[in-house]
C-alpha cells in the first residue's frame, strides 16, 4: 500500500503538467493577489481547502447525492458562484464591503485577523475548487473512485487520496507564491495592483461563467486535439506490475469474468453487483442515467470506440435489440471508452453516433473510470444485468449473438414481461481476416519490416525491404511516427502484406483534406465506400474502408500519399 500512496502523490505532483489543470490554473493565479499583503496565509488557505474538498467529494459525494437527494450539478453550482463572487468582490468595491460582512460574520469559525484576503477567503476558494476540479485520472485514482462510486470506502481509498491531494497541492502553493513575489518585486507591478485585481477579477468571473456552460472540459478537448502529445504518458509510470497488484488487491470485489457466459437464466450466477456507472462524461441521446434508477429493468452495458471495427460490427445487433425489446424493459447504455486521442472529442463522437444511427443512450468515458470500476479489457465487451442489479452474463468481442439474445429474453421474463418471443433471427458475419490489428504509432507498433530503427517523434527518412513477410509492414520516405500514430509526408509510402477480404485504416487530417493512392497488387481499383477510383480522402477522424474484395486472400497493399496532411493510426480486417 506504500507503493501506492507513494505513485499517487507523485501523480498529483505532475498533475501541474498535464491539460487538465488547464482551466482552474486562473483561479490559482488569482488568489495570489488578493493576498499580497498576507505572506502565505492565503496561498496556505486555498491548498488546504483543496486538499479537504478534494479528498472529501471524491470519496463521498455519491453517497451525499444518494442520502440527501442534492444533485452533484447543485454543489457544482454553489462553487461556480463562490468563485465569480470572490471574481466580482475583486472588480465592484461595493460588492467588495458586502464580502467583508460576511467574513466578520463568519469570524469565529476563522482563526484571528483572517479576512476575505487571508487564510479564510484561500480556504473558501479551496474548498470550491477541490469540488469543481476533474482531474486526468491514472489508473490508481480511477481505482479509488471506482469503489467510492460503489459505495467502497477504505482506510486505504482515504490515504491515496489524500496523497494525490497533496501532491497536486504543493505546485498550486508555489504557484501563488511566485505570483507574490513578482508583485512585490517588479515595481511596475504593485504601482498598478488595483488595476491588476480588476483584471485578474474579470478573468476570475469569465472562469466561473466557462465552468458553469462546461466550457472548461471543451477547451481541455480543443488542447488534446490541436496538441495531441500534450500530457501523452504523465501518468504511464503508474502503469507497472507491481502498481497493477496492488490495485487487484486494493479493489475488494472485482467482477469475476471467470463465472460469467450461461446460457440459460437458471444456470446464470447472481454475482457480482454491476458497479455504478461513473459520472463525469457527456451523455448521448438521454439524459444522465444511473444502475440504481434502472432497477427492475434488463440493462446491457456496452463498452466500444467508434473506430473499431469489431464494435462496428456489434451495432447492427445492438440496434436490432434495442427495437425489439426496449419497450419491453431493456436498456441499453453504451460505454465509449476512446483507444484514441481523437475519439475524445465530443464533437467526433457526436458525428458518429449520427453516423452509425445509434438510438440508444451513450455516456462518454474519457478517463476510462467506468471502463476500470468494470475490470473491463476489450474491444467491444457486452455485461448484462439483471433487474436486481446484479451482472448474470458478459460476452468480449464479436459473435455469441443467440446466445446473448437469448440471455437477453431469459432475463426479461424474470421482471415479468409478456410475449418475449424465443425466436433468435440473427444475421452472422463472417470474420476472414487472418492478419491481425496492426497499429501504426510507435508506442504499439508491430510487424514493422522497414530496416532504419523507429525514431521516435522526429522526422526521418525510411526504407521498404525487397520482400515483406506475412502481415508485415514497411514505411518508405519520409515519416514522422509520434507514439499513437505516423504521419507521412509528401511522397512516402506503406506497404503492407496481408491476407483478408477487408481493409480499414484509422485516419484523421491536420486540417486540409488528405489524398492517398491505394494500390493492391499493383494496380489501381475502385472498390466503392471510402475509395473512389483508387483515390481515399480524409477529411474527418474516423475509420476508412480502403479494401473490399470479392473473397478473402493474400495480397500486398500499397499506400502513396499526395500531401503531408494524414495521420495514420491503426489497421483492421475484415
Amino acid at each position: 500500500m506504500i507503493l501506492l500512496i507513494a505513485f499517487a502523490f507523485l501523480a498529483g505532483v505532475i498533475t501541474v503538467l498535464s491539460p487538465c489543470i488547464l482551466p482552474i490554473l486562473p483561479i490559482i493565479l488569482t488568489s495570489s493577489i488578493g493576498g499580497v499583503n498576507t505572506g502565505k496565509s492565503r496561498p496556505m488557505g486555498v491548498v488546504i481547502g483543496f486538499i479537504l474538498s478534494f479528498t472529501f467529494f471524491t470519496l463521498f459525494l455519491s453517497t451525499i447525492v444518494r442520502l440527501s437527494g442534492i444533485s452533484a450539478d447543485t454543489l457544482r453550482l454553489v462553487s461556480v458562484l463562490v468563485i465569480g463572487g470572490f471574481g466580482t468582490s475583486l472588480l465592484i468595491p461595493q460588492f467588495q464591503v458586502l464580502v467583508e460582512r460576511l467574513f466578520s460574520k463568519l469570524a469565529a469559525f476563522m482563526p484571528s485577523s483572517q479576512n476575505r484576503t487571508g487564510f479564510g477567503g484561500g480556504l473558501i476558494i479551496g474548498l470550491s475548487v477541490g469540488l469543481l476540479w476533474t482531474p486526468c485520472v491514472g489508473p490508481i485514482l480511477a481505482s479509488v473512485i471506482s469503489l467510492a462510486i460503489t459505495g467502497t470506502i477504505t482506510f486505504d481509498a482515504f490515504l491515496i487520496t489524500l496523497a494525490y491531494a497533496l501532491g497536486t497541492a504543493i505546485p498550486m502553493f508555489l504557484i501563488m507564491l511566485g505570483g507574490q513575489n513578482a508583485l512585490r518585486r517588479v515595481p511596475w507591478l504593485l504601482s498598478n495592483l488595483g488595476n491588476i485585481q480588476k483584471l485578474f477579477g474579470v478573468l476570475m468571473i469569465l472562469t466561473a461563467i466557462g465552468i458553469f456552460f462546461n466550457i472548461d472540459r471543451k477547451f481541455q478537448t480543443f488542447i488534446l486535439t490541436a496538441f495531441p502529445q500534450y500530457g501523452v504518458g504523465l501518468t504511464k509510470f503508474e502503469d507497472n506490475d507491481a502498481v497493477k497488484k496492488q490495485l487487484q488487491d486494493m479493489n475488494q470485489k472485482p467482477v469475476d469474468q471467470t463465472k460469467m457466459g450461461k446460457p440459460t437464466s437458471d444456470m446464470l450466477p447472481k454475482d457480482p453487483i454491476a458497479p455504478e456507472l461513473i459520472s463525469g462524461g457527456i451523455w448521448f441521446n438521454s439524459e444522465p442515467l444511473t444502475l440504481e434508477q434502472l432497477r427492475g429493468k434488463v440493462v446491457i452495458i456496452d463498452f466500444w470506440t467508434y473506430s473499431c471495427i469489431n464494435c462496428q460490427r456489434t451495432m447492427p445487433y445492438l440496434r436490432k435489440w434495442w427495437e425489439t425489446y426496449k419497450d419491453k424493459g431493456l436498456v441499453i447504455i453504451g460505454v465509449h471508452s476512446p483507444e484514441f486521442e481523437f475519439e475524445k472529442s465530443e464533437k467526433n463522437l457526436a458525428q458518429a453516433i449520427k453516423d452509425f444511427k445509434l438510438p440508444y443512450p451513450i455516456v462518454q468515458d474519457n478517463d476510462f473510470a467506468t471502463w476500470r470500476a468494470y475490470s473491463n479489457r476489450y474491444w467491444p465487451a457486452k455485461y448484462i444485468i439483471d433487474k436486481e442489479g446484479y451482472i448474470r452474463y458478459t460476452h468480449f468481442g464479436e459473435g455469441a449473438y443467440d446466445e446473448t439474445e437469448k440471455v437477453i429474453q431469459d432475463l426479461l421474463k424474470e421482471t415479468g414481461a409478456k410475449d418475449v418471443s424465443n425466436e433468435i433471427n440473427n444475421p452472422t458475419y463472417q470474420i476472414q481476416a487472418k492478419t491481425p490489428e496492426i497499429y501504426l504509432g510507435y508506442g504499439r507498433i508491430d510487424h514493422f519490416a522497414s530496416p532504419e530503427t523507429i525514431k521516435q517523434n522526429t522526422p526521418e527518412t525510411y526504407t521498404s525491404p525487397k520482400t515483406l513477410g506475412n502481415n508485415e509492414m514497411a514505411y518508405e520516405g519520409n515519416w514522422n511516427v509520434m507514439e499513437e500514430y505516423a504521419s507521412p509526408q509528401k511522397g512516402a509510402k506503406l506497404q503492407l502484406n496481408f491476407e483478408s477480404k477487408e481493409v480499414f485504416l484509422v485516419m484523421r487530417t491536420k486540417g486540409e483534406p488528405a489524398k492517398i493512392k491505394v494500390y493492391v497488387d499493383g494496380k489501381l481499383q475502385d472498390f466503392g465506400d471510402d475509395n473512389k477510383s483508387g483515390t481515399v480522402t480524409v477529411d474527418v477522424d474516423r475509420l476508412y474502408k480502403l479494401i473490399k474484395l470479392q473473397t478473402p486472400g493474400q495480397h500486398i497493399l500499397h499506400l502513396e500519399f499526395e500531401d503531408s496532411n494524414a495521420e495514420l493510426f491503426a489497421f483492421t480486417f475484415g
